[in-house]
């Protein structure tokens, strides 16, 4: 008899806060595009209070689920676009959020990707590198290749996340591969509590 496939739990992050992000329409695209083994949840950012040393000791309802919807993922995937070169500051909050208390960072030995789409001809680059250097900090454990900074058109993907353009459908979908084999070579190592 076979044994069953293990499924793999990803949360994503979306960068953006706005409901016409061409990130979260790259996030739809990703998932359609993604092994059958990897399910996904969205973990929201968009009602974090700021975070501040204060709430250490008494985390507010919001942060609570952050750091709960992340404890369940085997794998966290972050989405995000760049503003003035580097990430959104809710994405940033959400971080410092999940890092924390001291001694309780959610990201620490977690499998994670970094992927982003803006209009213009950089694709997220810096704000990727930016990212990388948290979640470094962070202690996550980050698939580093391939780099993917996505150049987003309408002619390339449809408002649901469909990929018209079949070269950036099979670019996108080597990357999630990658990310999944990441996902499990970073779990034989480092098995998620």
């Amino acid at each position: 008899m076979a044994e069953p496939t293990r499924r793999y739990q990803v949360g994503y992050f979306i960068g953006s806060l706005s409901s016409t992000s061409i990130n979260r329409i790259l996030s739809q695209a990703l998932i359609r595009l993604a092994p059958s083994d990897l399910e996904f949840t969205e973990i929201p950012i968009g009602h974090l209070p700021l975070y501040s040393q204060d709430y250490d000791t008494d985390f507010p309802p919001e942060a609570r689920g952050l750091k709960e919807a992340i404890s369940r993922s085997d794998a966290v995937l972050f989405v995000t676009p760049e503003y003035n070169r580097s990430i959104p500051g809710a994405l940033k909050n959400a971080i410092d959020w999940a890092s924390r208390p001291w001694g309780q960072n959610s990201f620490h030995h977690i499998p994670a990707g970094v992927i982003g789409a803006s209009v213009g001809a950089i694709g997220t680059a810096v704000a990727q590198q930016s990212l990388r250097a948290v979640l470094s900090f962070c202690n996550a454990r980050q698939m580093t290749s391939p780099e993917a900074y996505i150049t987003y058109s309408p002619e390339r993907f449809k408002d649901d996340g469909e990929v018209i353009d079949e070269t950036t459908a099979q670019f996108l979908k080597d990357y999630m591969q990658e990310f999944r084999d990441h996902v499990v070579r970073v779990l034989t190592v480092l098995p998620r509590p």
